[in-house]
């Protein structure tokens, strides 16, 4: 009285430990009836040499009733184990039953507290945010791009930049050493007698011929450098 009823897990439980108890005992009497098998082809294979028909028959009868006996204990121990498992498979049925209902009653909670338009709300809010993100990382992408293409045009720049001043440096001092210095008349260092002072100055050469040409050569190379 008092005791609470037992559940259908223990149960179960208890129903399989008294199937095993049961195979334990057929397989027992099994082994028992196979050693008195055993005792009995002894028997009458040595009636037989002893010429006992009557006896070899008579035992020959036991022979086959013990050996259908031990045919029973077989079936039945099978018979047992085919119970044994059914009940390990109702075991596994009202293990996923209880899961089962476990899952519903969360998913049944969850459904209470899910609100659906603030969820489409915050779904929607977030696929704007990431199109503005990625949106953003693509101006970004681009502008660094721009950045790292306009850096290589200034070095691109600032190469042939140098090599035309190079160049222009190489014709330049070529040039100036080829072109003649205009002649600057000497000063005079003490001054002159007083009816000399009437007379015009000598005059000065300053035609420099050959700094035109130069000079000429220079501004022809500068064009063709802008030109290419």
């Amino acid at each position: 009285m008092g005791n609470k009823p037992a559940t259908l897990k223990e149960q179960l439980r208890e129903n399989k430990r008294e199937i095993n108890r049961a195979i334990r005992d057929l397989d027992r009497e099994r082994t028992t009836l196979q050693l008195s098998e055993k005792k009995l082809i002894l028997e009458i294979k040595k009636m037989a040499k002893e010429n006992q028909i009557a006896s070899v028959k008579i035992m020959a009868k036991d022979l086959v009733r013990t050996r259908q006996h031990i045919t029973k204990f077989y079936t039945m121990r099978s018979q047992l184990q085919a119970v044994s498992l059914r009940m390990e498979t109702a075991k596994s049925a009202e293990a996923m039953t209880s899961a089962l209902q476990g899952t519903t009653k969360v998913m049944k909670s969850m459904a209470k507290t899910m609100n659906l338009p603030k969820l489409n709300k915050i779904m929607m809010e977030y696929t704007k945010e990431s199109e503005k993100m990625e949106m953003q990382q693509e101006m970004l992408g681009d502008t660094i791009d721009d950045v790292m293409d306009a850096d290589q045009d200034e070095e691109e720049e600032d190469k042939i930049v140098s090599q035309v001043l190079d160049e222009i440096g190489i014709d330049m001092s070529g040039a100036l050493l080829e072109a003649p210095s205009a002649r600057v008349p000497t000063a005079v260092a003490a001054p002159a007698p007083s009816h000399a002072a009437s007379l015009p100055p000598a005059p000065v050469d300053a035609s420099g011929g050959g700094g035109d040409s130069a000079v000429s050569e220079l501004e022809a190379r500068l064009n063709n450098l802008r030109r290419n």
